[in-house]
């Protein structure tokens, strides 16, 4: 989702999964940009495309795939070599008269395929078992393709049991029949049965050296429905749990016009007591909001939903703000069901504070993205342009959402408007620049994009202090192949701020895809999770990497570790997605000696 936060330590995760040209890693550009680019000016997790969870398929596509097509051999048809591919028979004529029992099973099968291109699947049944009683026992490779033949006829007749049970019949018999297991793999999904259907059809990808999207399309699709089963149960059950710092101060930072995150007014705290270490400074009025407030500028956030709860509870004078400072820090714990009826009842109070009713809608809109409700966060983003025209904030976010549904003119039209009303917007002149970029790079048009490189050294030079500025600048020329001057934008960033793991991250990658060194990649990437045990981001951006060293059980832990930290169920899903998918590859490695290719 378009996030109040930098880079991506957002809130809220991505709302739409964006086709992403080699699929993440370290790898290569092509015509979209990646799963990094896009975070980096959305400033969430982005979910991957489809067959793009297979990260270690990435190369294998670069080299030509064969795209979406049907697979051009029906199973089961009549043929006049052995049915199915991968059979190895004899030759199909018997023109002896006395004919061997293979002979007499390979002409059986034959009839089959007659009655099967005929639709008349119950008699090709009973010719493929005839067949099947027929095959000396001691031909493996006939026998699996008889099997398959009639697990063919059976799925014409959507007798999915039977269809299962004869490709069961047909891989034991021939480990490596890539029929059999991706029709197997089509007849667990029927069966529900996510979980034998996702190994199978990694190990059809891993086979065809994941040259069919077909293959690739069903994975994808029983990882995203695994992930979504796993999320809903472990978020609706987790424990809450608050960001680091660094991601807190992060997110507050991308507000101009948000009154709960400005320091405490003169006045409004004594100089009694400020010697107590770890606790609030006594304030003059006896308000739980001015605690909460007091905690913020500690940076004790895990006393501030508490103190605010005790503000509303008594209808304190505060009690808008306090609304809306717990809110937001709900949102910050993951937690959107106790967020939204603080925000609600902020948004409906006509004698608030504008400012506080416009900052509630531009949190409620970024949580019904976030939520995949793209309308009512519209809505919702719109109503605060009507109520609050002069808020800079509303554009800002407003242009965040407008990228993400690739409104890349209107998004471009609520930056401007942002930096009209704040000609000192740094981050709202830096994603303008991004938004054109991203625009003349997906229409592969040079000038434009040279234009839009002109802009990025335009808002370095303007605001020398951005780190924003250098970050996404950083990713354009990292698509230009750059990747010198890249780097040292990136070791700008870390100049500029010291302490945000995400940039560390973002540089390991650039190390992987510019010098293939993983050892570099890796060691920026440990500097991350050291910096911020809890970038999720770093787990997961690890996680990957592992799996394309072919290190499933490092993988796995890393995922699990980023699952633990996810913002959104969202989030957590996509990365269950990825977890499963290394799972299912260490399943099919101990099945069927299979392995994916390795950095």
């Amino acid at each position: 989702l378009p996030s109040p936060g930098r880079r991506c330590e957002s809130v809220m995760a991505a709302s739409k999964p964006v086709e992403a040209a080699g699929g993440g890693g370290g790898g290569g550009t092509g015509t979209g940009l990646s799963r990094w680019q896009l975070a980096l000016v959305l400033g969430a997790p982005i979910l991957l495309g489809a067959g793009a969870l297979y990260l270690w398929g990435r190369r294998a596509a670069r080299r030509g795939g064969k795209g979406a097509s049907e697979r051009k051999t029906p199973e089961g048809r009549a043929s006049p070599g052995p049915c199915g591919g991968g059979g190895g028979g004899q030759p199909d004529g018997p023109g002896h008269e006395e004919m061997s029992p293979l002979d007499r099973a390979q002409a059986a099968k034959n009839k089959g395929n007659k009655y099967f291109k005929a639709g008349k699947y119950e008699q090709a049944i009973q010719c493929y078992t005839e067949a099947i009683s027929l095959c000396p026992p001691e031909k493996n490779l006939d026998l699996s393709t008889f099997y398959q033949n009639r697990a063919a006829a059976y799925e014409q007749l959507q007798k999915w049991t039977e269809v299962a049970q004869d490709c069961t019949k047909a891989v034991e018999l021939n480990p490596k029949y890539v029929k059999a297991l991706f029709r197997r793999a089509k007849a667990h999904e029927k069966l529900d049965n996510k979980k034998e259907c996702l190994e199978d059809v990694t190990a059809v990808c891993i086979l065809e050296a994941f040259q069919n999207q077909q293959s690739m399309l069903l994975a994808d699709k029983v990882l995203k429905l695994l992930g979504k089963e796993k999320a809903k149960e472990k978020y609706k059950n987790r424990e809450p749990l608050m960001p680091s710092p660094q991601f807190i101060k992060s997110y507050f930072s991308s507000f101009t016009d948000d009154i709960i995150s400005q320091p405490l007014l003169k006045g409004e705290k004594s100089d009694e007591d400020k010697d107590k270490e770890g606790e609030a400074s006594e304030v003059k009025e006896n308000s739980g909001y001015l605690r909460a407030k007091q905690y913020m500028e500690e940076e004790n956030y895990d006393k501030i939903i508490s103190e605010s709860t005790k503000e509303i509870e008594a209808k304190g004078k505060y009690m808008a703000e306090a609304l809306l400072l717990r809110a937001t820090f709900y949102l910050l714990i993951g937690n959107a069901n106790a967020a939204k009826p603080d925000l609600d009842q902020v948004i409906s109070m006509e004698d608030a504070n504008v400012k506080l009713r416009a900052n509630a809608l531009i949190k409620r809109g970024s949580m019904y993205m976030q939520q995949q409700q793209p309308v009512l966060s519209t809505q919702d983003f719109n109503m605060a342009a009507d109520i609050d025209p002069q808020n800079a904030d509303v554009y800002h976010h407003r242009g965040q959402l407008k990228i993400l549904l690739d409104q890349i003119e209107e998004a471009v039209e609520d930056f401007d408007e942002c930096i009209r009303l704040r000609p000192d917007s740094a981050l709202a002149q830096a994603q303008k620049c991004f938004a054109l970029y991203r625009q003349a790079y997906t229409g592969n048009n040079p000038l434009p994009v040279q234009v839009a490189m002109k802009g990025f050294e335009d808002v370095i030079k303007k605001f020398p202090k951005c780190a924003e500025g250098y970050a996404l600048y950083a990713q354009a020329l990292t698509d230009q192949q750059q990747f010198g001057k890249a780097d040292e934008m990136y070791d700008k960033c870390i100049d500029l701020e010291p302490d945000n793991a995400t940039t560390y991250v973002h540089k390991g990658l650039l190390q992987l895809q510019w010098k293939q060194d993983l050892d570099k990649g890796l060691e920026l990437i440990s500097k991350a999770i050291e910096i911020d045990n809890k970038c999720d981001f770093a787990y997961e951006t690890m996680g990957t990497i592992e799996v394309q060293r072919g290190n499933l059980d490092k993988a796995i832990e890393m995922f699990n570790k980023a699952i633990n930290l996810a913002k959104s169920e969202m989030e957590m899903a996509h990365l269950y997605s990825l977890c499963d998918a290394a799972y299912a590859q260490t399943e099919v490695a101990k099945k069927y000696g299979l392995k994916p290719p390795t950095l």
